[in-house]
């Protein structure tokens, strides 16, 4: 069976709905298929500690954090997405945009003290609940448990809980997710299918992720602390956050700030007393430890057990000299093993590659089929970047193919 439709968009969550969002408010006819029982289901999970829509920054300024996450094929096709496209697609629906859009569904926000925006319930359920009854105003017809496999010639092949169904739009968004999390949708699945037609596709790797290390059995006592007034840093990338130690290694939003220049090989350092230069420091180290052990004496100087057993830690031997110790202590080697993996990621690098797509986010292999979200091959920090640029992909993408399609 095969039914013809003006407008599909494949996928569930912010990109794909925000997608579907501007194809019917340009007047057009939107099924949108989602594999799993329930739509958005990361967005959901990520609400959970507080959904952070996005940050309160200048519109190019925030979009300057977000990167293509692969260098461009060196001779790559005239009229291809170049990095200073993307960040103009973010910055045409940047943070004012997006809280003008949440305030639109009756949702209240407040500013954070680190300029992140939140909603004032904290939890993304309202929100998308909300969102969900406005498309279903707009007669956006939601069709779960509808998997996506293939393409069909030009057609699209599904899997329903009716048995095999083929759709044939007139135009297709596809919003499937990274490779992060996978139980909540986002397998990159279709990798080999947009391969098939001649997509390329970058190598899908963590990105906003915690890494491994090889604790001695001395820091078990600390597992579960946070590490707070430390500055870490890697390549160019610096953050002065919180994180956290936990079992396998460390984490939190302080690590996910350096993890790109991390995970690509920069060396990492911390500096465990970034409120006191190093003179002010070696004076500290220079008096007299009298009776008290290392530990206690250097829990007097830093005033944190923490971070006196990650000096200790990773420190080992430890220099007489107070200088040397001082500079040691605000450079200490961030001694990680390598990144954790890819299905605990809060997010992922790689995916179709920037030159695959032309400005308007359409794949260049197939006309008619455009890419959004989280499938395409950027990355950016944690702090609102990760879904504003989802939401403003989704919505270039699905402005777009309402253009493709002409009048209603």
């Amino acid at each position: 069976m095969t039914e013809d439709l003006p407008a599909l968009v494949i996928g569930a969550g912010p990109a794909g709905l925000m997608a579907a969002e501007a194809l019917a408010s340009a007047g057009h006819q939107v099924v949108v298929a989602e594999a799993l029982p329930s739509p958005a289901r990361k967005f959901l999970m990520a609400g959970k500690s507080g959904l952070n829509l996005t940050r309160d920054e200048d519109a190019a300024v925030f979009a300057s954090r977000v990167q293509g996450g692969s260098a461009p094929a060196l001779r790559a096709p005239p009229g291809y997405l170049h990095d200073e496209e993307l960040r103009a697609i973010v910055a045409e629906f940047g943070p004012a945009d997006v809280c003008g859009w949440a305030r639109g569904l009756g949702v209240e926000l407040f500013t954070g003290s680190t300029l992140r925006v939140f909603p004032v319930g904290m939890k993304a359920s309202p929100l998308l609940r909300a969102w969900l009854r406005r498309l279903a105003a707009q007669r956006v017809e939601l069709r779960t448990r509808w998997r996506w496999q293939g393409f069909a010639g030009e057609a699209l092949r599904f899997d329903t809980p009716l048995g095999e169904r083929l759709l044939r739009p007139r135009v297709t968004v596809l919003a499937l997710g990274g490779a992060s999390w996978p139980r909540l949708g986002s397998d990159a699945g279709w990798v080999g299918w947009l391969q098939d037609v001649g997509v390329a596709v970058a190598p899908f790797r963590p990105a906003n992720m915690g890494f491994l290390v090889g604790w001695s059995p001395a820091m078990a006592p600390h597992f579960g602390a946070a590490v707070k007034g430390a500055r870490l840093s890697a390549g160019a990338l610096s953050s002065r956050g919180e994180w956290v130690l936990t079992r396998q290694g460390i984490e939190g939003g302080a690590v996910y700030e350096i993890s790109a220049a991390l995970r690509d090989g920069a060396a990492g350092v911390v500096d465990l007393a970034p409120d006191l230069d190093a003179e002010t420091l070696a004076a500290r180290l220079a008096r007299p430890r009298g009776r008290l052990s290392v530990g206690n004496w250097l829990r007097r100087v830093l005033r944190d057990p923490v971070k006196v057993a990650l000096l200790l830690e990773w420190g080992r031997p430890l220099p007489g000299d107070p200088a040397a110790l001082a500079a040691l202590t605000k450079a200490l080697p961030l001694r990680v093993a390598g990144p954790a993996g890819l299905d605990r990621a809060i997010s992922s690098a790689g995916g179709v590659r920037l030159e695959a797509l032309t400005p308007a986010l359409e794949l260049r292999a197939r006309p008619g089929t455009f890419a959004a979200g989280e499938m395409l091959d950027w990355e950016a920090p944690t702090g609102g970047y990760l879904l504003t640029t989802c939401l403003a992909t989704g919505r270039h993408a699905g402005l777009a193919a309402a253009r493709r399609l002409g009048g209603p």
